[in-house]
């Protein structure tokens, strides 16, 4: 979808949309219904309606609405209940909900700010409220809709480049995968097992600017060859640093070189310096490294590359406790033995 703003001559008169807005509203009135769908429709909205919270949920994975407006008071399930479902989901919770009550106590507000509502209208309400707030949230939602369409257009480019590697077709895709199953092996929040999977995605986008010539070469890379392929994770950085989203990823990015005694790059951090999530990725993409074809050698079994892996730990290249935790994910999750997919 590209982001255009409408101009005021417009039917949605200034909202960010270059497509027709879904508004889905939800209310056991049907009169109260009817209102909002005269009021909408004649600003240009494409309005949806449902009865009860349950077939509300229903309207939102069929129609994939712009915004809802929500009643709170309602049979079979009440609205409260469905702004907290559709804001525990990662598909819808990104949709604007306004809760529409009679109720204005502070406990009710309290219960729907709990339940993740992006605003709140008292009935009887106004209509030029109303619609002002609806205009705000769907140029919000648009907003939204971009950075999103930004983060994926990045992340195909990411794998794009990593698929048509033959050496290492299906990397990026395998060390985040690996990434944050050890973060969730390790305990960490969800939040952060996804930061450090799309970081994973993210990790190589540097090598778009790193001559295929050097990455494929077969034998040992000259000291000009060798600093050239570890320009790759500044490279990365300068990449994702205009995306908003892509900000709490870049010190993962940056840092997966890094080793835990100090030796790596590109900024030769050590120890706990390294952010945790730099830690995990830079002994999963070792791993898959050494249990994938290279121009340099074949692949090495699993239980192989991790005997020489904790090898390199006694010299200090990675943190002891969570490449014994990766090895113990390995182990009681079934990967010994199941080698990685090579290049085709």
């Amino acid at each position: 979808m590209k982001f255009n703003p409408i101009d005021s001559n417009s039917k949605l008169s200034g909202s960010s949309l270059d497509k027709q807005v879904k508004v889905l509203t939800v209310d056991d009135n049907t009169q109260n219904l009817e209102v909002l769908e005269g009021l909408l429709t004649a600003r240009g909205y494409d309005v949806l309606k449902a009865y009860n919270g349950r077939e509300a949920l229903e309207k939102v994975e069929e129609f994939n609405p712009d915004i809802i407006l929500l009643d709170v008071l309602m049979p079979v399930m009440d609205g409260y209940e469905v702004c907290k479902q559709l804001k525990s989901k990662k598909e819808t919770r990104l949709i604007p909900v306004v809760l529409l009550t009679a109720l204005d106590s502070g406990e009710d507000k309290i219960r729907g700010i709990e339940a993740g509502a992006d605003d709140f209208i008292t009935k009887p309400f106004q209509k030029l409220e109303l619609l002002a707030r609806v205009k705000s949230l769907v140029r919000v939602k648009a907003l939204l809709d971009e950075l999103e369409n930004a983060q994926d257009v990045l992340f195909s480019l990411a794998l794009a480049l990593d698929f048509n590697d033959p050496y290492t077709h299906g990397h990026s895709q395998r060390v985040a995968e690996f990434s944050q199953r050890l973060a969730a092996f390790l305990g960490l929040p969800i939040d952060e097992q996804d930061r450090i999977k799309s970081a994973g995605i993210l990790h190589d986008i540097g090598k778009i600017a790193t001559d295929k010539g050097v990455l494929h070469k077969p034998g040992t890379l000259s000291s000009n060859e060798l600093t050239h392929v570890k320009e790759h994770p500044v490279i990365g950085v300068k990449i994702c640093e205009p995306l908003q989203f892509a900000k709490p990823l870049i010190p993962i990015i940056r840092g997966h070189h890094e080793k835990f005694n100090g030796t790596g790059y590109p900024d030769g951090l050590a120890g706990d310096e390294i952010p945790l999530g730099a830690r995990i990725m830079s002994i999963v993409d070792v791993y898959d490294a050494l249990t994938s074809v290279r121009p340099y050698r074949s692949d090495i079994p699993a239980e192989v590359a991790i005997e020489v892996m904790k090898a390199e730990a006694v010299k200090g290249y990675w943190d002891k406790e969570i490449l014994g935790a990766f090895s113990e994910m390995l182990l009681t999750e079934g990967d010994f033995g199941n080698s990685n997919e090579s290049a085709d």
